[in-house]
């Protein structure tokens, strides 16, 4: 881990209370494991030059360290969990080693031979993944599998999206949920977020507040707009159904009274909420101007009788009603329409906050940044040639796991 370990409570009640905690994943082996034949399928949009990725993220971590956050590395949380706990072991094993995929005799030679591993070898092929080249060699044992495949495909999926840490789980009071990603390529990243929360003795004592199997639910498309306050972006990553599930979840644990749908396109473009608005003060979002007065909510509340659903308004407007303020300030990614396009595409909506009025943002987003410092928020730029490059910003690659509370 980077930094000191911190003594503050877990948890988080909005977007910008000062970030004590943040859950990073430091790209590895696994963008190494990018073809121009898998990108697509691995949802990223070019080849990333993986130390030179490495290297932007090493600096946006030494960042958020020498501003007082502690750093926790969902790489080096999984090898301690892997060494500590057995149950860890099996729940990591069972989730990338499929008999439906690979047959029950070589899924379970191949099982049996992970098990024996040391954590940090284990740990590697959980989030590198492993080829058929790559897998042990059994003696006498016959696979029909293993003889039919190439030997670069994968018997284990890599997990290049890993990074983007903030779609696999995220934390709503002192509790944590959960999520469910909605594509094939990310589906495994929450069995490694689950096993972290449930056996590292990091997050001993740690709640669940929602856990969804069925219907898709992810990290980017929630942000919490203030105490008991959230809006949940649906489109292509996360359904109606699932953020009605999490509403009523959120609202039966008393984590939140009003909870704000958002649709938005279903589009690569907008894969999440937090690519076209994420919030940079208290009363202050940073939205892509081409939807600021096209973007709805629906607004789903707690009362004493159950849940009301309301018709869709105005997002900037049931937003503020919702939070308790006159009105919600919005900074626009700039109003020349092809260079708000290219910055939203290239994460200028995207930023993560460290308190209020205090962000970091990726620095090709000149315009965006200028807006917001012309706006009087405080933005700290990193790199982000390389990390750009699987359509994800500092929001996207962070997790935050304990924020002071508003």
């Amino acid at each position: 881990m980077t930094g000191e370990a911190g003594d503050h409570a877990l948890g988080a009640n909005s977007e910008v209370g000062r970030l004590r905690a943040v859950l990073l994943h430091r790209p590895g082996a696994e963008l190494s494991r990018l073809t121009p034949r898998n990108n697509d399928q691995l949802l990223f949009d070019g080849l990333p030059w993986v130390a030179r990725a490495q290297e932007e993220h090493d600096a946006f971590a030494e960042i958020l360290t020498a501003r007082g956050v502690e750093v926790l590395l969902l790489g080096e949380l999984l090898t301690e969990t892997i060494e500590h706990s057995g149950a860890a072991r099996i729940q990591g094993i069972s989730a990338a080693v499929s008999a439906r995929r690979l047959g029950h005799h070589l899924a379970e030679d191949l099982a049996g031979y992970l098990r024996a591993l040391p954590a940090t070898d284990l740990a590697h092929i959980l989030t590198a993944g492993m080829t058929f080249d790559e897998l042990p060699v059994s003696e006498g044992a016959a696979s029909l599998v293993r003889q039919m495949h190439h030997g670069p495909e994968f018997a284990i999926e890599p997990l290049p999206n890993l990074m983007f840490t903030r779609d696999s789980s995220f934390w709503i009071g002192p509790r944590f949920a959960i999520t469910s990603l909605a594509l094939p390529a990310r589906v495994r990243e929450t069995s490694l977020t689950d096993l972290i929360y449930a056996h590292h003795p990091r997050f001993h004592g740690a709640r669940r507040a929602y856990e969804s199997q069925v219907a898709p639910v992810e990290g980017g498309d929630v942000l919490l707009l203030a105490p008991g306050v959230v809006a949940v972006g649906v489109g292509e990553r996360t359904t109606p159904a699932g953020a009605e599930a999490l509403a009523r979840s959120l609202f039966a644990d008393e984590l939140a009274h009003t909870v704000l749908a958002v649709p938005i396109e279903q589009q690569r473009a907008f894969m999440h909420l937090d690519t076209v608005c994420t919030m940079v003060d208290t009363d202050a979002v940073v939205m892509y101007p081409n939807l600021r007065d096209q973007l709805s909510a629906f607004t789903l509340a707690k009362t004493d009788s159950g849940v009301t659903v309301t018709a869709a308004r105005p997002f900037v407007e049931a937003a503020a009603d919702a939070m308790g303020i006159a009105k919600l300030r919005v900074i626009d990614t700039g109003l020349d329409p092809i260079t708000a396009e290219r910055e939203q595409w290239d994460d200028g909506n995207n930023t993560l906050a460290l308190s209020p009025g205090v962000v970091v943002s990726y620095n090709r987003n000149v315009e965006t940044n200028r807006r917001l410092v012309d706006s009087g928020i405080e933005v700290i730029e990193i790199e982000g040639r390389e990390l750009g490059s699987g359509r994800g910003g500092p929001r996207c690659m962070s997790c935050p796991v304990a924020r002071d509370d508003l």
